[in-house]
């Protein structure tokens, strides 16, 4: 499928078999010099299969491992690649393909953001939660200890390559965490689709082939469209944050790394529907659903404990470095029907109860 962003749309292409064959990189804007970064635990398995078949097109591809994790999401290892890319002397022509996770898409598009004020890059999402939703939309950026993403750049890639055997290896819980970039779809744009993924549920996490792949689909064409109508988020876009307020203050507050993006995601879901529910947008019984669905998919329901002596205290004072906070006020993306959502803010003591009551309920 294509995102259409006029000069800058690209392809989304989904089928298995993609980053091993020289074809799939046919068309890429032509440079001396390519760069497949990747982590530790991506690059064992596929960097030398992507490296054989982008020599077809570069004269010269290297291969750089950063270390794995949400923990090395930061401007040290940001220098990695920059180190790498001016030892090398790479030029603003080289095109860097990122093969990993959410967190090697995130900074090799920054990195390429900013390298030489910007150089092509490729992503190679091989988790659900990249294929399904960070490698798509150009949202590029590392954290830092007060904020998640809270330093990065808009900027898209020149294609996406979902190949759906790499998700093959992936362990049960990076599985689970992409599930909750899944299941956040439904509510804010397409019921039908929650109700597939709720019958699906079981097949997802059996790795069904024929689920995963429409479950990969779907979730691009909805991301591809939004991006489309709001690339750079001053409006609609926003509504593909359900859920990530509360999940980035989960991440930052526990320390990056120690719950994975879409384990907080999922929690966060639990969170933003409970707080529509409060609000008034929802029922119960639609909450709940969002509820056990997380559940199915093996992710957390119920949120941590925070470091500090106010668990909701601290809660808030991350959520309020949010993106989307203005001027100090803390704006949520809630459900403001099945299938619709809205970016609005809540009064503070509502929002500590949602805080008190997902933490504390069994």
């Amino acid at each position: 499928m294509r995102i259409d962003l006029g000069e800058r749309s690209y392809d989304i292409v989904i089928g298995t078999g993609l980053i091993h064959q020289a074809s799939s990189y046919a068309g890429l804007p032509a440079a001396r010099q390519a760069w497949v970064v990747t982590n530790t635990t991506v690059g064992p398995l596929y960097a030398a299969g992507v490296q054989a078949a982008l020599r077809a097109h570069y004269a010269q591809v290297e291969v750089l491992e950063l270390p794995d994790g949400e923990a090395y999401k930061n401007a040290d290892t940001l220098n990695l690649i920059f180190d790498a890319l001016l030892q090398r002397a790479a030029d603003r022509k080289t095109v860097l393909f990122a093969l990993g996770g959410g967190v090697v898409g995130d900074m090799t598009g920054f990195a390429a953001a900013c390298f030489m004020r910007g150089v092509p890059f490729v992503q190679l999402p091989t988790t659900l939660l990249a294929q399904v939703d960070s490698s798509v939309g150009g949202k590029t950026a590392i954290n830092h200890p007060l904020g998640k993403n809270m330093i990065g750049a808009f900027y898209q890639p020149q294609r996406v390559l979902c190949d759906l055997d790499t998700l093959r290896t992936l362990p049960p819980r990076e599985l689970a965490a992409g599930l909750a970039e899944v299941i956040k779809y439904g509510p804010i744009a397409d019921m039908a689709f929650l109700d597939w993924i709720e019958a699906h549920m079981a097949d997802l996490v059996a790795r069904d082939a024929a689920a995963r792949a429409y479950a990969v689909q779907r979730s691009c064409e909805i991301k591809a469209y939004v991006v489309g109508q709001d690339e750079r988020e001053s409006g609609l876009r926003a509504i593909l944050n359900f859920g990530h307020t509360f999940g980035h203050a989960i991440e930052a507050g526990m320390g990056y790394g120690q719950w994975l993006h879409g384990e907080a995601v999922g929690c966060g879901l639990v969170m933003a529907a409970e707080l529509s529910l409060r609000l008034g947008l929802i029922d119960a019984a639609f909450a709940q659903r969002i509820r056990r669905m997380v559940a199915a998919a093996g992710l957390p329901t119920v949120g941590p404990i925070l470091p500090g002596a106010d668990n909701a205290e601290s809660y808030m004072a991350l959520m309020r470095v949010d993106k989307k906070a203005e001027g100090g006020e803390i704006r949520f993306v809630v459900i403001d029907t099945p299938g619709r959502a809205a970016v609005r803010p809540a009064p503070d003591a509502l929002v500590r109860e949602v805080i008190d009551a997902c933490c504390l309920r069994e």
